[in-house]
């Protein structure tokens, strides 16, 4: 949240400095133009030439300056904007930074999206994954996990058996999930983050990326993963299955094997170790 309004600041901040340097620069430039213009141009003649000109000027009888009385000042009036017009300049500098201000606003505000928090459906919210009994009817029939793709998540049934090796690993909010016979899994590998699919065959998760794999349950049996993969709470209120993907639950570690489930074919991708 800070983050992104101090992104939202910095492109304010430089719309501005932008918009006054192009302003200073064209205040200078009418500047100029209007020296210019009241400057008499003495041309045809070289500077001395001009001084000995002046010279005969005032030694010259009746060429003196004549004094004129007093007159009130006159009131300056501004110039008219139409008249003025707008030159080539500051037609191209104005131009320039509308270019420069729109393409800092529209990342700016890429940035912010891009940094604002999901607050209502996705994963980083509750996820309603649906009716307990029809995703274990789905996982019964196809023989595969119930694949969830808006929370990043995997559901797979716990035996309801093994509770009790279950209640010495596991806690909260995926144990009450468990005794529900139920196991939700973040489908990133915690190797390095590939996503994990599933290997019909073995019955297991199989990282193509480095070889990890893991049980059902998503408990580490071989590779490079330093613990079995990361979970998700699940309640399940009137039937129906809610997965909290905003709250990661670290993996169980090595060596964990509350179900005993083995490899029930041949692997789809070979042992990393």
């Amino acid at each position: 949240m800070f983050v992104a309004l101090g992104i939202a600041l910095l492109v304010v901040l430089l719309v501005l400095v932008i918009f006054t340097t192009a302003r200073r620069r064209d205040s200078t430039s009418a500047e100029k133009a209007g020296r210019g213009s009241s400057s008499t141009a003495v041309t045809g003649a070289t500077g001395r030439e001009y001084e000995r000109m002046a010279d005969l000027a005032r030694r010259t009888p009746g060429t003196e300056v004549a004094t004129t009385g007093s007159t009130a000042p006159v009131a300056w009036v501004p110039p008219d904007p139409e008249q003025l017009g707008v030159t080539r300049r500051q037609f191209f500098n104005r131009s320039i930074v509308a270019m420069m201000g729109l393409s800092i606003t529209g990342f700016g505000a890429a940035a912010i999206a891009f940094l604002w928090p999901q607050v209502a459906g996705g994963f980083g919210s509750d996820v309603v994954a649906g009716k307990r009994d029809d995703i274990l009817a789905e996982i019964d029939s196809t023989n595969a996990p119930f694949y969830v793709p808006e929370g990043r998540f995997y559901i797979n049934p716990y035996p309801v058996e093994d509770i009790s090796k279950a209640s010495k690993v596991y806690s909260g909010g995926v144990l009450t999930g468990m005794e529900e016979g139920l196991v939700a899994l973040y489908q990133k590998c915690v190797h390095l983050g590939c996503r994990v699919p599933w290997c019909s065959t073995s019955q297991w998760f199989e990282c193509p990326c480095h070889g990890s794999q893991y049980n059902r349950v998503g408990e580490k049996k071989a590779g490079p993963a330093p613990r079995g993969l990361d979970r998700f709470p699940v309640t399940v209120t009137n039937g129906t299955v809610t997965v909290a993907t905003g709250t990661v639950v670290q993996g169980p570690p090595i060596g964990t094997n509350t179900t005993g489930q083995e490899a029930e074919g041949p692997h789809c991708v070979s042992d990393g170790e």
